[in-house]
């Protein structure tokens, strides 16, 4: 399988720089992942694909303001710290990404906010990220909400005036660096029409790493390496879960984090256990699903580990020629942009 096998021309045109005003008001397309036929609807109209007894799996994780501007001690030279994961088992301790790396060698420290908040690079872990511990007084996350941004992805050249709008309106769980984008598309008034028509709703948590959109190198894209990123699924949500499945329904997963969730957790049969853990989970064309049956997402960058994942489910042509057609069509893409349902049986 090779890496060009997924790649499409994106016009730079559409690749969404901000947020429509109204969130359930983006485009859907609708792809039958069997026959490749394509549906064009709006958002809002997903419940009319949602049955009585189906179960929607949503993530949610919250979104860090990861992003710290800061200077060197002893330079002033200008430092950008992005937190990737806290290091459980080391107290105030991140992995993070330094821009530029040169200037954050070992012992270095980086003052935030006049001195508010003092990291030290104490190591230099894989692919160049750097362990850096962290001294300040008060609340760490209160700190970091006064002094952080929000991590938007390179691609987005706007600065965000409401920085709530790159966090679903479910987000609880902090710890992501990037949204589950897919479910920035809900709302609170969508989600209870959804539960009225007698559709559950479940939560897990996965928190997003910058490893999901790190570009793939490779040629041959099985030589990828996926980062680890963090999971947690709950009892009473893997009732949920199961409850649907043993009951003959569908369990629809919003966005590739919640299905690499439910991928990396489930059994054979597909039941949910409750658990916690760390996955690398890759999925690409071959891939067999054990949980999910649907999936909400969005439209994703070329040659990307994420379009590698929608073609498992869909199959490679189908979702490039559904790629095509949005491009023709003018969808929004990315983060910001429209959304796309993937199903079986959806479009007569």
């Amino acid at each position: 399988m090779n890496l060009h096998d997924f790649y499409y021309d994106l016009p730079e045109e559409l690749i969404a720089q901000d947020p429509l005003s109204d969130r359930s008001s983006s485009r859907l397309m609708v792809l039958d992942k069997e026959t490749g036929k394509i549906e064009h609807q709006v958002f809002r109209n997903i419940i009319d694909y949602l049955n009585p007894g189906d179960c929607l799996v949503i993530n949610d994780t919250k979104v860090i303001p990861a992003r710290l501007i800061g200077e060197k001690i002893g330079t002033g030279a200008a430092i950008e710290v992005l937190l990737l994961t806290r290091k459980e088992d080391m107290q105030d301790t991140w992995e993070v990404l330094v821009k530029p790396g040169k200037k954050a060698r070992i012992g270095a420290k980086i003052s935030f906010g006049d001195g508010k908040l003092v990291g030290e690079i104490i190591d230099i872990v894989e692919e160049g990220n750097r362990l850096i511990k962290f001294t300040y007084e008060g609340i760490f996350e209160e700190i970091l909400d006064e002094l952080g941004q929000m991590p938007l992805p390179p691609y987005i050249t706007h600065k965000l005036e409401d920085k709530n709008r790159y966090q679903t309106v479910y987000a609880t769980h902090e710890g992501s660096a990037a949204a589950p984008t897919a479910g920035l598309h809900f709302t609170k008034e969508l989600l209870h029409k959804i539960e009225e028509k007698g559709v559950m709703i479940a939560r897990v948590t996965l928190h997003v790493g910058l490893g999901t959109f790190r570009p793939v190198k490779e040629e041959n894209v099985l030589d990828h390496h996926m980062h680890s990123e963090f999971y947690m699924v709950e009892q009473k949500e893997a009732d949920k879960i199961n409850e649907a499945k043993k009951s003959g329904h569908r369990v629809i997963a919003v966005g590739t984090t919640s299905t690499r969730t439910l991928e990396s957790v489930a059994r054979e049969d597909g039941t949910i256990p409750a658990t916690s853990g760390w996955t690398q989970i890759f999925i690409y064309p071959g891939y067999h699903f054990k949980a999910i049956d649907a999936l909400i997402t969005n439209f994703h960058l070329p040659e990307s580990t994420l379009v590698m994942l929608v073609s498992a489910l869909a199959g490679r042509e189908h979702v490039l020629h559904a790629y095509e057609e949005a491009v023709k069509e003018k969808y929004r893409f990315f983060s910001f942009g429209d959304a796309m349902y993937i199903a079986s049986d959806v479009v007569k």
